[in-house]
């Protein structure tokens, strides 16, 4: 059985990693390299590659089935780049060269000094213990092979997966906290970035709606505990420093 104070302290560690993890997910998202692995492969210039490489490990969805897994990007942009990328390729090759788009960034951007392999480890024995009911794209890219061979790759991989874990959980959250997703990313973000996000003229959003979302974070963390328990105290400050590590410093 977890402690009170061996909870809280996997609180911290949660808290401490789940920034960092997105915040570099979406560095490797939105840089023109990883569009360009996309052209390369044929996508057209959009959303294309990212919509069919991302989420091509639901299989070959309808639009509706796609927006409702992913949930946090508006449906217009969903619907555009999954139907834009559709003919381009099958979705099960679109996600292997997404996943090939993901660990060369990491190659070009995970400092050469990270101990890579004892991040691979605890990260990978935090994803196998995630219990993946309800959340299907986090079981989808899980499935995906990692590359024994490629060390940094691989670890980029697996923040990839980690974040989609957190994502996952975190849209549950959002709506047992009686949000929707529009209203979380506004909240979140703010109106000018749900627009980036593809949110067609998101309006502010009640002030009184807030403590709901604060609610949902604090549930995510709550879903994603579990994992965090399988590790001890010392090896979830060194999955924290590695993280920091790993995610903050710029590679030579």
């Amino acid at each position: 059985m977890v402690s009170d104070l061996q909870l809280m302290e996997i609180f911290d560690c949660i808290a401490a990693v789940a920034r960092p993890i997105h915040d570099f997910g979406d560095e490797f998202m939105s840089d023109e390299a990883t569009a360009a692995v996309g052209l390369r492969a044929g996508f057209p210039a959009g959303r294309g590659f990212y919509c069919r490489g991302r989420f091509g490990v639901l299989g070959e969805a309808s639009v509706d089935v796609v927006q409702a897994v992913q949930g946090f990007l508006g449906p217009g942009l969903v619907a555009a780049g999954w139907l834009a990328g559709r003919p381009v390729m099958p979705a099960e090759e679109a996600v292997g060269w997404y996943a090939q788009a993901v660990r060369t960034w990491g190659r070009a951007h995970i400092p050469a000094d990270v101990d890579v392999e004892h991040f691979n480890r605890l990260a990978q024995r935090l994803i196998d213990a995630a219990d993946a009911d309800a959340l299907p794209l986090f079981a989808g890219w899980r499935t995906q092979p990692c590359p024994t061979d490629d060390p940094v790759g691989a670890a980029m991989q697996r923040i990839h997966v980690l974040r989609e874990h957190r994502g996952a959980c975190h849209l549950a959250a959002v709506r047992l906290s009686r949000l929707s997703t529009r209203e979380a990313m506004v909240i979140n973000l703010g109106v000018e970035q749900a627009t980036h996000y593809g949110w067609q003229d998101p309006r502010p959003v009640a002030e009184e709606l807030v403590p709901r979302w604060r609610r949902a974070e604090r549930l995510t963390d709550e879903l994603q505990a579990p994992l965090y328990s399988t590790l001890g105290d010392r090896q979830r400050t060194e999955f924290v420093q590695l993280v920091s590590a790993l995610t903050s410093t710029p590679a030579p």
